[in-house]
This record gives C-alpha cells, sequence and structure tokens, in this order.
C-alpha cells in the first residue's frame, strides 16, 4: 500500500452542457483499475485526498467534484440525482473509461446508483460509503413528508444542516469533529445546496435499484443502521456494518476506509 503523501494527482476540467464545469483529481496509471469516488452533500472530493493515497498503486482513482460543490460550477436549473449522475458520467467519457467501481459517501451513494444505472456497460460494482440505508432520506418520500423535512432547510438552514451532522454522530463522536462537519456542509453554495437536498429526498431509490443490476455493497457504520433498514434492503444491497467512526468515515479513517475500497475492485 501506499502512504497517504506519495500518490499525486492531477486536477482536471471537463466542461457540460448549461454552464457546467465539472473538476476532478485523477491519479495512478492511466491503464490502472479504475474507481471512481464520488464526495456527499455539502462536502468535495477533497475528502477523499487521504484514502486515495492509502489504495494500491495500480488503482486508477477518479474523485469527482459534483457540481457547484468544491471547484465544480454550473448554471443549471436541474438538481437531480441523475444530472449528478451524468456529472460523473463526463468524467468517465473524458478519461475514456470503459470499465469501473463506482463508490459515493453519502448523497454521492445516490449518484453512484445513477451513474451505474446511466452506464450499466462500463460500471461493474457500486459502492456506498455509509448511504443508502437512512430511510427518512434516500427512498422515496410522500409529499407531506418531503415538504416537511425540505421545509426545515428552507426555513433555517443552519440548524437543519446541524441536525444532519448531529444525526450522523454516534455517541462519542468528537465535538470538534462535528463542529468541522457542519461549517463545511454549511456554507454549500447556494442555490444549489438546497437544491440538491430537494432532489435527494424527491429521488426514488426503489426505483433506481430496479434498473440497476451491478450488485451494491453498503459499508454503514454500525450504530447508524436501523433494524428496518436491514430488513427492507438487505435482499438488495450487501450491508456490511463497521466500527469506523461517524457518518464521515471516509475522513476520520482513510486507511481503514481505502482496505475496504481496494477489495471491492475484484
Amino acid at each position: 500500500m501506499t502512504t497517504a503523501s506519495s500518490k499525486a494527482g492531477k486536477n482536471l476540467t471537463v466542461q457540460r452542457s448549461d454552464h457546467t464545469t465539472i473538476r476532478y483529481t485523477a491519479s495512478g496509471p492511466a491503464d490502472g483499475s479504475v474507481l471512481v469516488l464520488i464526495h456527499g452533500w455539502g462536502c468535495d472530493r477533497g475528502d477523499f485526498d487521504e484514502v486515495t493515497g492509502h489504495l494500491p498503486e495500480d488503482a486508477r482513482v477518479l474523485a469527482v467534484d459534483l457540481a457547484e460543490h468544491g471547484a465544480s460550477r454550473s448554471g443549471r436549473d436541474v438538481w437531480t440525482m441523475e444530472e449528478f449522475a451524468r456529472d460523473v458520467a463526463a468524467v468517465l467519457e473524458a478519461e475514456s473509461v470503459t470499465t469501473a467501481v463506482v463508490a459515493g459517501h453519502s448523497l454521492g451513494a445516490a449518484v453512484a446508483v445513477e451513474v451505474a444505472r446511466l452506464l450499466p456497460g462500463t460500471v461493474s460494482r457500486v459502492v456506498a460509503l455509509d448511504g443508502l440505508h437512512y430511510l427518512s432520506l434516500f427512498p422515496a418520500q410522500s409529499e407531506e413528508r418531503a415538504e416537511a423535512l425540505l421545509g426545515m432547510f428552507r426555513d433555517d438552514f443552519p440548524a437543519a444542516v446541524r441536525g444532519l451532522v448531529e444525526g450522523g454522530s454516534p455517541a462519542g463522536t468528537e465535538p470538534a469533529l462535528v463542529d468541522a462537519y457542519f461549517e463545511k456542509m454549511v456554507a454549500v453554495r447556494q442555490p444549489a445546496g438546497l437544491r440538491a437536498m430537494e432532489g435527494l429526498v424527491r429521488w426514488d431509490m426503489d426505483a433506481a435499484l430496479c434498473g440497476t443490476k451491478q450488485p451494491i455493497t453498503v459499508f454503514a457504520i454500525r450504530g447508524l443502521v436501523t433494524q428496518e433498514a436491514l430488513d427492507r434492503y438487505g435482499d438488495r444491497l450487501d450491508i456490511v456494518l463497521v466500527d469506523l467512526g461517524s457518518h464521515h468515515f471516509p475522513v476520520e479513517a482513510p486507511e481503514a476506509t481505502a482496505h475496504l475500497l481496494a477489495d471491492m475492485r475484484s
């Protein structure tokens, strides 16, 4: 395995329509097995910097900033999970990728599923990093529940973001970490931040899963998984419980996360 500081990445750009510029980092050999990394809502590709450094030398790693996250910019009006998937697909096309494992954290897991559905001949496996198992967020919600959740973000955005972060922080999580995640996520660019949340809440995961044939592995923080989620999706998702920190465990345990991802390439 490499050290976290030994694998330099190249920052690249791909242009899409609607004044959309997607920036991503590519590292590893051009002919290596491809692993695509997609960050969560309000986050950015930098969350995977240390993870990338711990991946095998033969891995070709593409870490993508979704539109209006990190360094990517867009003037578009559509903020669905499907449209975010097209951001990632544009990167795969620019890199001439023919086969890849796509891994996403949180909202990025939903995007990864949509990338797999969009590119069934290219994506061999989907990996969710503490995503897809939150029943109050990922499966399609009733209009009443969706509006109630989104209303919290519209009425008091900082308070709603704080609730998200605290909800993803098991007992014992360092308060400084909670504060750091909050400060990062509450600063997501607007109006894209709110629109992306709307897109996630209105995403129909069950329909997406029906249209996705690739195997999907979920690495979920043990203390954040409900039995209801295991009962509902255990037959479709390979849910692996891990004890690596909080919802943001790729940042907190990059080497362990890299080991998990490396095992998914075979």
